[in-house]
Formats: C-alpha cells, structure tokens, sequence
C-alpha cells in the first residue's frame, strides 16, 4: 500500500496510493466523473425548463405530500373518534387512510389532494394518459415506504416513478 516503509522518529511519511480527490469522486458518485448530459431536470424526458409539464421540485412535492398526510389525519379523527391519537392503530389506519387517498386520487383526477392544491399532477412518460388504477396502487404503496420516495435520480424523479414510468410535473 505505500511505497516506503517509515521508520519511528524520521520524519518520512508514507505516499498513500489513494487520493483524496479519488476517494471524493466516488463518494460524489459518477455524476462527478461523468459530464452532464442535460441542461436542466427534464430535459432527458422531453419536458420544458419551466411552467405547465415542467418537473414538479422537490419543496412543492414534500409540502403536497404533508397536506396529503395531514387530511388524512382528520379524516382518522372524523370517522373514527374511538381511536385513540398516537397508538400503532391509530398510526396503521391512517397509513391505510393515506394509501387509499393517494391511490384513489391519482387514479381519478391524476393527482392526489395535496398535489391537485398544490398546483401538481402524475403524468405518465409514454403519453398515455393518466397512471391508471395499478399504477396508481403501486407508486403509493412505494411512498407509504417512504424509502423509493426519497431516493431520485437527476431528473427528480423518485424510484416510486421510475418503477411505474411517471413523473410529478406542474399544471
């Protein structure tokens, strides 16, 4: 691993092989060693720079996902009084709340509650309309993950969307 051995007390230190600009450019991962191959988060999709079709970013689509999350809190608290704030069944049934809001929603109108407010919907990349009733189902059950939802690639999108080919893009 070096290239000469040091003795104790002579002031020599060793050449490491490894660099701190190698060890860098891979904790970076290759996105510092390869050159960029777009201009802006989209451009790779087809999708413009800015305004209606642009890719949704990531500040608009977290707070669509606490509105989400928070109506689903109420709705919990409406239609089942008895559960009590805070318990592993309160919490369960409105996981089971969100994901059947995210679900239903993205189906129909192609948004869920929080995104349709926000100004956000679900398009799918092949142009083919809305995401439909399955795709729909599993882009929200990767969220309810959580950990497909926060892992995304240059574009912006999640691995929920890269898994059932859509994207979040601005109205």
């Amino acid at each position: 691993m070096t290239e000469q051995t040091p003795t104790p007390g002579d002031g020599t230190r060793p050449r490491a092989r490894l660099t701190r600009e190698d060890l860098g450019s891979w904790l970076s991962g290759p996105g510092a060693v390869l050159p960029t191959e777009q201009d802006y988060r989209g451009q790779r999709l087809g999708l413009p720079v800015s305004g209606p079709g642009s890719v949704a970013r990531f500040g608009r689509r977290l707070a669509a996902v606490l509105v989400d999350w928070l109506a689903c809190l109420m709705l919990v608290r409406l239609f089942l009084p008895g559960i009590d704030y805070g318990t592993p069944s309160s919490s369960l049934v409105t996981m089971g709340f969100f994901l059947a809001e995210l679900t239903l929603f993205t189906w129909l109108v192609g948004a869920s509650f929080g995104q349709r407010l926000l100004g956000l919907a679900v398009v799918r990349l092949d142009g083919a309309g809305g995401p439909g009733l399955a795709r729909a189902f599993l882009r929200s059950l990767q969220i309810c993950l959580l950990v497909p939802a926060v892992i995304w690639d240059r574009d912006g999108r999640g691995l929920h969307d890269r898994s059932v080919g859509t994207v979040v893009v601005r109205r």
